[in-house]
């Protein structure tokens, strides 16, 4: 099997920051999904799982609601590695075009009293929520992107040299 685009990313060289994972075409229209990335994969602890699970709520909720936004949004949902999130949006922006809807949506996280969708009937897992966390990677992120928004690194796949590991299997960069 052909290894997917976003396995082919040298994650050891991957910084915090908004990244385009993959576009398709579908009819005439352009699905471009981000990396929204966190924290550094493999030298930074992953997000607390419950922290993670209230920041997709809380964000996917803002993302969905925000009168400028919302008809482009078609999906908000964690990696599975636990180090950032993909947006899955409509059309096709740079990612510095959507810095600025990240930083509100991450300080949005603090303005919040309560974790959206947080019952039995709307939460697979309801009591896995972590508010006061949630609200410490947010501020931390949306402090990141703020301070580093003129630096081109964080919106591209940082350039490496294609590794080959000892199967054979040769990595691109994305």
């Amino acid at each position: 099997m052909d290894l997917i685009p976003s396995f082919s990313v040298d994650h050891t060289a991957i910084i915090p920051g908004i990244f385009t994972s993959r576009k398709d075409k579908v009819g005439e229209s352009v699905i471009t999904t981000y990396d929204i990335r966190l924290t550094r994969p493999n030298r930074e602890p992953a997000v607390d799982v419950a922290a993670m699970h209230s920041l997709e709520h809380i964000i996917a909720t803002f993302l969905r609601n925000d009168p400028e936004w919302k008809d482009e949004i078609i999906y908000w949902g964690p990696m599975g590695c636990l180090t950032g999130f993909y947006l899955i949006l409509k059309g096709d922006r740079h990612p510095k075009e959507i810095c600025d809807l990240m930083i509100k949506a991450f300080r949005y996280v603090n303005d919040v009293d309560a974790v959206p969708g947080t019952t039995p009937e709307n939460c697979g897992h309801y009591l896995m929520h972590n508010l006061e966390m949630a609200k410490w990677y947010a501020k931390r992120f949306a402090g990141y992107l703020t301070e580093n928004s003129g630096n081109s690194d964080i919106f591209e796949y940082p350039k490496t040299q294609r590794l080959v590991t000892d199967d054979g299997q040769q990595f691109y960069d994305s």
